[in-house]
């Protein structure tokens, strides 16, 4: 019996010394915050990568999410997904503008204002986030419902974050902008800090409300920071993302792609034609596209086509060149000039693909048109030389060949004839007058 009690007592020392050594070795453990880089404009594969991010921190339960942010602002339904995965995040959320000479404006702002902790660099800016349409004037209504729709949204969690509400409105409907002492003093930030390792260390020991109405001590000092980098087929639509590239893989993969209908069965340029417009179709299905000036380019292609085909002086060419460049220069109705096509892109574009177009087209006009160079076709009109009398057959030199010919009328030997046509090997000619001679 007192066996048996030893070793229970054994047993339950070495439980205790076992939930001590793992407890000791959690205190021990650093805290895990994510780190996402947000360098871009705010749009769908941006917000992709902020949704990926966060998701990774709830998978390893890490104790915040750090968004370093800089752009200059992006589209709206992107900017309400990336808020959305913010204020429903179990990790807490810190966005910090940075680093120094970053901005988070337009649609940053929206997203600085989402986090748990909102942080800016010496030296940042933010606000400015006034809704935009790109291209012509908003009617007045419109423009009203835009301004009430982005100041509601707005108002919906900042207030619930304790932050300047009037502050942050002002941002929206009349474009202000904050530097990062103003925005400290106005209560639209927490935290104004140098770098990474400074601001966690500064935000350890808060107790911040979660949107969901819980709260969170943040444990920060020290942290392990986890980057969490784009994929490769996030970077790659990354870049897609920008108008002036993708409008210039989708010309480079049309102009490949006609060189492939005027030179059947080269293939590769077709194949790799194909590619391209589908990676820019693909990449301008995300961004906001006019069908207006998908019309324009459209039109562009068929005058470019009759410019060729018929003579007009280049009237029809400079038409078609002027409705490439509008319809490029307006293709993208991006809310910030970084989404938009550059005046230099479009007529660097519009020009060279019209010139190219129409020297192409016209080429392959003309060698439609240009006689038939093999085969017994080719030999009409040539000019041989009688090797004997035609009288009316007989032999003549046709391209250092001899030929059998006829001709209706005789021929001597020496004399000049041309072919008239070609009927089983055997040339049908006639006599070229000697113009040599002279008269009296």
């Amino acid at each position: 019996m007192s066996n048996l009690r030893h070793k229970a007592m054994l047993f339950i020392l070495c439980a205790v010394a076992l939930f001590w050594s793992c407890a000791l070795h959690a205190a021990q453990q650093p805290p895990q915050v994510i780190l996402l880089h947000l360098h871009d404009t705010i749009q769908p594969i941006s917000e992709q990568y902020v949704s990926r991010g966060i998701a990774r921190a709830t998978e390893i339960h890490a104790d915040a999410v750090l968004i370093e942010l800089d752009t200059p602002g992006g589209l709206l339904d992107s900017t309400r997904v990336v808020v959305r995965d913010i204020l429903t995040s179990p990790s807490p959320v810190i966005v910090y503008v940075a680093p120094s000479g970053s901005r988070a404006g337009s649609a940053g702002f929206f997203i600085l204002q989402a986090a748990d902790i909102a942080a800016m660099a010496p030296g940042t800016n933010a606000g400015a986030a006034h809704p935009v349409v790109a291209g012509g004037t908003v009617d007045p209504i419109m423009k009203q419902k835009m301004e009430n729709d982005a100041t509601a949204f707005l108002r919906s969690y900042v207030s619930l974050r304790n932050r300047n509400t009037d502050a942050a409105q002002d941002a929206v409907l009349n474009s202000k902008s904050y530097t990062e002492r103003e925005a400290e003093k106005l209560k639209l930030i927490d935290v104004i800090a140098p770098s990474n390792t400074a601001l966690l260390n500064a935000i350890d020991g808060r107790t911040v409300a979660r949107f969901d109405g819980s709260s969170t001590t943040l444990h920060t000092r020290d942290s392990h920071i986890i980057p969490v980098d784009p994929t490769l087929r996030e970077e790659i639509l990354d870049r897609l993302m920008d108008p002036n590239l993708a409008v210039l893989i989708l010309v480079v993969g049309g102009l490949l792609i006609y060189l492939e209908f005027n030179t059947p069965g080269t293939i590769i340029p077709g194949a790799l034609g194909t590619l391209l417009v589908l990676l820019a179709l693909f990449a301008l299905n995300l961004l906001p596209v006019r069908y207006t000036s998908l019309m324009l380019l459209f039109a562009a292609f068929a005058l470019l086509i009759l410019e060729a085909k018929f003579a007009s002086h280049g009237v029809l060419a400079i038409a078609g060149i002027v409705c490439l460049v509008l319809g490029t220069l307006t293709l993208v109705a991006g809310p910030i000039p970084e989404m938009r096509v550059t005046v230099a892109t479009a007529v660097g574009t519009g020009v060279a693909f019209g010139a190219v177009t129409t020297f192409l087209v016209r080429i392959a006009i003309r060698a439609r048109r240009n006689k038939v160079l093999t085969g017994p076709d080719a030999l009409v009109g040539s000019i041989a030389i009688a090797q004997q009398p035609l009288d009316p057959r007989g032999q003549v030199m046709l391209h250092g060949e001899l030929w059998f010919a006829e001709s209706p009328a005789p021929v001597s030997p020496g004399e000049r004839v041309r072919v008239l046509s070609v009927q089983n090997l055997t040339l049908l000619v006639e006599r070229i007058p000697d113009r040599r001679s002279t008269t009296i």
